[in-house]
């Protein structure tokens, strides 16, 4: 029989070759792919380091001043928004981008901010 078809509840398919692999495992020993959560939770992080919960707390607590923008790398648009901070438009958008980070998957949180 297949060994991809063979799996058990310690072990995933990698999410690039398929490979059956260890579900700890962060990178595939057969291609070396970083193996990315599928799971939605608060808690995890980007490969940076970078974490969903964390910005979007930034963003709704100091989103008006562009912290967010600042911590995901955005430099440019936190610069912005620092400019702009005196007509409160900034904060109205930092309101809505942190609830569309806290609604965001980790799949798009990693591919728009997870870059190393």
């Amino acid at each position: 029989m297949d060994k991809q078809l063979e799996k058990t509840s310690q072990e995933k398919f990698c999410s690039e070759c398929g490979e059956v692999i260890k579900a700890k495992a962060e990178i595939c020993p057969k291609c070396g792919v970083r193996q990315v959560s599928s799971q939605n939770s608060l808690t995890a992080t980007a490969p940076n380091g970078k974490s969903k919960i964390a910005a979007a707390l930034l963003a709704f607590f100091l989103g008006g001043f562009g912290i967010h923008k600042f911590y995901l790398g955005q430099i440019g648009f936190g610069i912005l928004y620092l400019l702009f901070c005196w007509t409160f438009i900034p904060s109205l958008i930092a309101f809505v981008e942190s609830i569309l980070l806290l609604t965001m998957s980790d799949e798009t949180f990693n591919r728009r901010f997870g870059m190393l």
